[in-house]
């Protein structure tokens, strides 16, 4: 299995970026969609969720009406939307699947996110 993110950068404050994740190895369509995010001394945060099927999704608070998570089966692929990033959105982002019957969890590396001027 392997989970592979990209998109990662440094943007400006109230910028946007696209982050995107291929999946590869697995039925993708048989796995939800997360995208958590850390930063040094503090714990993991549970950014986007989003469904096998792609129907619900749910959003860190702090990210609402800026952020947007989605996912194509055909590409095996997740992609987060980030708009009016903000400093405080600074973090390395990692993208991951759990499984929907078994909750079995396959990370990828991680991309960093730098928002500043």
């Amino acid at each position: 299995v392997q989970i592979v993110e990209s998109g990662g950068g440094l943007v400006q404050p109230g910028g946007s970026l696209t982050l995107s994740c291929v999946a590869t190895g697995v039925p993708f369509d048989e796995y939800h969609a997360i995208w958590h995010r850390q930063t040094p001394g503090k714990e993991r945060e549970l950014v986007a969720f989003i469904t096998e099927d792609g129907y619900n999704t749910r959003l860190l608070d702090s990210v609402k009406g800026r952020f947007s998570i989605s996912r194509d089966n055909d590409k095996d692929t997740v992609s987060l939307q980030m708009n009016s990033l903000k400093p405080e959105d600074t973090a390395v982002y990692y993208c991951g699947i759990r499984g929907i019957s078994s909750g079995t969890e396959f990370w990828g590396q991680g991309t960093q996110v730098n928002v500043s001027s």
